[in-house]
Formats: structure tokens, C-alpha cells, sequence
């Protein structure tokens, strides 16, 4: 599926992100979908694990559109369902776990790394 991106106002149109489902076939692999204010709006699959890690400048979002995911951090974790989302501060370490297919939008700014996987 070839999902394209409109950030000119004259190009302007709707995305339907079920629609984007089918293309998101590796998990943990975002698909940019929008632009907003400077910051991408991905949306993604999670299925199993995603590694430890920790954004050092910036909040990681997550809006579950289909599925259940939680959000593993060293003191406690949140369990998330459609329609409920949750923010990670900046410099805090986690870890998304899926137990089935879930699909979720992330809102970052572009090329946002993460410190890679942590030992457990």
C-alpha cells in the first residue's frame, strides 16, 4: 500500500488510519502519516516486545486505535485499550509489550532515537 503525505494546505486531505492497517506489516516499523506542528504522526503495529529504552529530549505518546497495549516502566505499567492513550516523560525508561496485533499512533519529532536496548 503507498500511503502519502500531504503538508502543502493545497494538498490538504483526510487519512483514514485503518485504511493503513494493511501496510504496516513489520512490527515496531511506523509508517509516517501526517505532519503536525513539526512533529510526525506515525501510526504503527505492535505485536510481542518492543526493547527497553528511554527517549533523553522527548515525551513519547501513544493512542491506541485497535488492541491492547502496555507500557512496561521500571516502577509500574499502564495497560491501554482503543481510544486510551498515554504519555512517557522524556528520560523515562520502557518498554511497549502487545500480546496480539495492536496498532497505535505515535506523535514525535522527526528522527527521534531512543538510547536502544537496555539489559534487563
Amino acid at each position: 500500500m503507498n500511503i502519502q503525505i500531504h503538508t502543502n494546505r493545497k494538498h490538504m486531505q483526510k487519512v483514514n488510519l485503518s485504511h493503513v492497517f494493511p501496510a504496516l506489516t513489520e512490527p515496531w516499523a511506523p509508517i509516517t502519516v501526517a505532519h503536525c506542528n513539526g512533529s510526525d504522526v506515525m501510526v504503527a503495529k505492535g505485536q510481542g516486545s518492543y526493547p527497553w529504552h528511554r527517549h533523553e529530549h522527548t515525551d513519547d505518546f501513544f493512542l491506541v486505535l485497535q488492541g491492547t497495549l502496555v507500557i512496561e516502566m521500571r516502577e509500574t505499567s499502564v495497560t491501554l485499550g482503543p481510544g486510551e492513550m498515554f504519555v512517557v516523560p522524556k528520560g523515562v525508561e520502557h518498554r511497549p509489550v502487545a500480546e496480539s496485533d495492536t496498532f497505535f499512533v505515535l506523535i514525535e519529532p522527526p528522527n527521534t532515537k531512543d538510547t536502544g536496548t537496555t539489559l534487563v
